[in-house]
């Protein structure tokens, strides 16, 4: 087995981007989710299944310099950290965010169409649904193509890594969970599945719903009230992952 595809986005929500190398911390992947689109007015961090419009927005966070691009529009400049902090909820649980002054939270208000403002996080990975790491495979994407009878991009599920897992059997993943998982330099452990929700019939470009991926995947992969694809994981050995690295599950101590 090796890496596929690594994919990752500084913001969250945003363009889930290819990348060849990834720095993954004990907390999980550097740059990754690191800024969110909240709403002051209702306490609330901006989900992707509730304003797909977001996938439209392309951030690049590099040398002290967040630059998100907006179709025709991009705004570029190091962000100015304030001394407002939000406990805003994401999910049910909340999480602190700290205030940005610039350039885009009216480029933001002016795509979604309400006054939003742009936030960063306080601690990595709080505006993560579960672990920080996510993985699908070539088999399961495989045979979810074969059930749809149509090509499946792999940014729709916004995972981390892709494994190419060869001719495995779909959902190989599912016998991972509880194990080490070695990938380049980095070490992880395998925890449980990903419950699935309406985001992954959201086009990764445009926004635009129109594929019934989810409720073709319901059709054989409904574990008690969830649809379940790929597997969370965390990190346990920090390490630089590239596309091409070799994969191993750790045997048993």
């Amino acid at each position: 087995m090796h890496i596929r595809e690594i994919g990752l986005s500084p913001l969250k929500g945003g363009r889930h981007q290819p990348r060849e190398t990834v720095s993954l911390a004990v907390d999980g992947p550097i740059g990754d989710r690191e800024f969110a689109v909240v709403d002051r007015n209702t306490g609330t961090i901006l989900k992707t299944v509730e304003h797909p419009l977001l996938v439209r927005c392309e951030a690049r966070w590099a040398d002290g310099v967040l630059a998100v691009a907006f179709e025709s529009r991009r705004v570029a400049a190091e962000p100015e950290m304030t001394d407002e902090y939000l406990d805003l909820d994401y999910w049910g649980r909340f999480t602190a965010m700290q205030v940005i002054e610039g350039p885009w939270a009216t480029e933001f208000s002016r795509l979604l169409g309400r006054s939003v403002t742009l936030a960063r996080s306080t601690v990595t990975g709080s505006v993560v649904y579960g672990d920080s790491v996510t993985i699908t495979t070539s088999s399961s994407l495989a045979r979810l193509a074969g059930e749809s009878q149509t090509a499946v991009d792999t940014r729709r599920f916004r995972g981390t890594f892709t494994i190419d897992t060869g001719d495995a059997d779909a959902h190989v993943e599912d016998s991972w969970a509880g194990h080490e998982l070695e990938l380049g330099r980095a070490l992880l452990l395998v925890k449980g599945g990903i419950p699935r929700c309406a985001v992954i019939d959201i086009d990764p470009d445009t926004g635009a719903r129109g594929t019934h991926l989810l409720k073709t995947l319901a059709n054989y992969r409904l574990q008690a009230s969830d649809i379940m694809f790929g597997v969370y994981a965390e990190v346990i050995r920090p390490g630089t992952v590239s596309v091409g690295d070799h994969v191993r599950v750790v045997p048993p101590h």
